[in-house]
């Protein structure tokens, strides 16, 4: 929580995730794999644009064409089948509805995201977190990038940098709050993007500088 309130104070709320509803969250999920949070704004308002932001729609529409609109996410032809296969998901076993999905157990339905095609723990963390408001802490290379390098966990032993080691580090050292973990997430990620760089990072004004180390 030290961490935590570092980053908080440091950078304050980040209203982390953007989104108008949980279907699109959920949506916003699979097409930022891979690529910057404002390429998947221009995927996301363009199927807004033209009313596809809906699952039925998603459902309806030709892959090729719902490529063509996420074009802007990139690797679009792989996320529009992505999406298709969420949708299908969505349908066959919560008859198209995201507030249906959100009742499931939060480790049932993880078990259940993680098996459909081309949605890894990080996205399906993320839908559980942010479109469904279970708490799951989600991991990303952000989080693994500030952990290495205070000395919290070892780049060269293949355990410690696991997804599912590092989630528990957080998980097994947290209340299991939403908000924590959804904040917590964001401030990670804003960390990583304005200080804790992969290369060249600005170490002098990290909120984090005076964290004590593991040896």
């Amino acid at each position: 929580m030290s961490i935590y309130d570092s980053l908080h104070k440091a950078f304050g709320p980040r209203h982390w995730w953007p989104g108008e509803t949980p279907f699109e969250v959920a949506i916003g999920a699979i097409l930022t794999q891979n690529t910057a949070w404002t390429n998947v704004e221009k995927a996301i308002n363009r199927l807004k644009e033209h009313n596809l932001l809906t699952a039925e729609h998603i459902r309806d529409i030709d892959t090729n064409l719902l490529a063509e609109m996420i074009r802007s996410s990139g690797y679009y032809n792989q996320k529009a089948k992505k999406l298709k296969a969420f949708i299908d998901f969505l349908f066959s076993r919560y008859e198209g509805s995201m507030e249906k999905m959100a009742e499931t157990e939060m480790w049932a339905l993880r078990h259940e995201l993680l098996q459909i095609n081309g949605i890894g723990m990080e996205t399906a963390d993320s839908i559980i977190l942010y479109a469904c408001y279970k708490p799951i802490f989600v991991v990303d290379a952000y989080t693994r990038r500030f952990l290495i390098r205070h000395n919290l966990i070892k780049e060269d032993n293949p355990s410690d940098i696991s997804y599912t080691h590092i989630q528990k580090l957080f998980m097994n050292n947290l209340p299991p709050d939403i908000t924590i973990y959804n904040e917590y997430h964001a401030l990670i990620v804003q960390l990583g993007k304005e200080l804790c760089s992969k290369r060249d990072p600005d170490c002098s004004p990290c909120p984090l500088i005076n964290l004590l180390t593991l040896s």
